[in-house]
């Protein structure tokens, strides 16, 4: 029996649900149930009707599922599925933040630990960052985490008062304005879509194209009919977008994006995860209920 197929019955027996963020392995990507973003798939770990959640993906994306279905098991494949840009901030450094900034509106992207979380008002993700903070009354000044890029970003659009947290994606800000600058002499007249993250997308914004979520990518990789199109993300999302648009060629600014920790997870681990039900993420139930405030907020908006 194929690993695929290993994987198709013990989801049955297990009455499990296997989620795959776009930046996950192809054959990942491939077996998974649902394949999107962190907000499209916060929103279907909340929906579902089944008792496991497998989350393909890394830790703190688990730990959102974990703290909207309280009751749900979900598992992680890999413990090794970490994210950078999350621990670039602690709970006691946003304390400590937060103490020097009274009053000010506390704005956690998702790509956060569930302590951080817990410290927030509201969650966002690269998709809604825009209308969660436009959502806040205008009189208050806003503490915007951990991203520094997305952040920027977001106070460019809103015209808002907004502190930026110092952190970044190690990935996504390798990305400069002087691959961008090489990539256009490169790949005459193709349109550029960049993620908020990328260094390159704040500081040469007029130069993009569109900046987009990966979901907003995904879209665009649909209705396109640019014969070629630059991508500055991590290549994961390069797979779903050549599927979903077979006639056009979508070509990495840098295919050296690529995130290691989303590519811990591979098929055996996930036929191990619902085999031996592991590993179980636990979020402790007080932590648990302070953030869900703020993740309600965000998948709500």
């Amino acid at each position: 029996m194929s690993l695929e197929a290993e994987i198709r019955a013990l989801k049955e027996s297990r009455n499990a649900v296997l989620l795959a963020h776009n930046y996950q392995r192809p054959e990942v990507q491939d077996i998974a149930d649902f394949v999107g973003d962190s907000l499209y798939l916060s929103r279907q770990a909340r929906e579902t009707d089944r008792e496991t959640i497998v989350f393909a993906g890394v830790r703190f994306m688990a730990e959102t599922a974990k703290i909207l279905n309280p009751t749900r098991t979900v598992l992680l494949p890999d413990l090794k599925a970490g994210c950078g840009l999350a621990d670039s901030i602690t709970a006691e450094q946003l304390r400590t933040w937060k103490a020097a900034h009274p009053g000010a509106a506390v704005v956690a992207y998702i790509n956060t630990s569930a302590e951080v979380k817990a410290e927030s008002d509201y969650c966002c993700t690269s998709s809604n960052a825009v209308q969660v903070v436009n959502g806040i009354p205008a009189d208050r000044e806003i503490l915007f985490l951990p991203d520094m890029f997305l952040g920027e970003y977001v106070r460019r659009r809103t015209g808002r008062t907004i502190h930026l947290w110092v952190g970044d994606c190690p990935v996504h800000a390798r990305l400069r304005p002087e691959d961008l600058d090489r990539a256009r002499l490169q790949h005459p007249g193709a349109p550029v879509i960049a993620h908020p993250e990328c260094g390159c997308s704040t500081q040469a914004m007029e130069s993009v194209d569109r900046v987009l979520s990966t979901d907003g990518m995904l879209r665009f990789a649909e209705e396109t009919h640019a014969p070629e199109v630059l991508v500055a993300t991590e290549v994961g999302i390069l797979h779903r977008m050549h599927r979903l648009n077979p006639t056009t060629r979508f070509t990495p600014l840098d295919a050296g994006t690529v995130c290691p920790y989303m590519k811990e997870i591979d098929l055996a681990d996930i036929r191990d995860a619902l085999e031996f039900r592991r590993y179980v993420i636990d979020v402790p139930p007080e932590t648990a209920a302070r953030a869900r405030t703020a993740l309600e907020r965000m998948v709500a908006a």
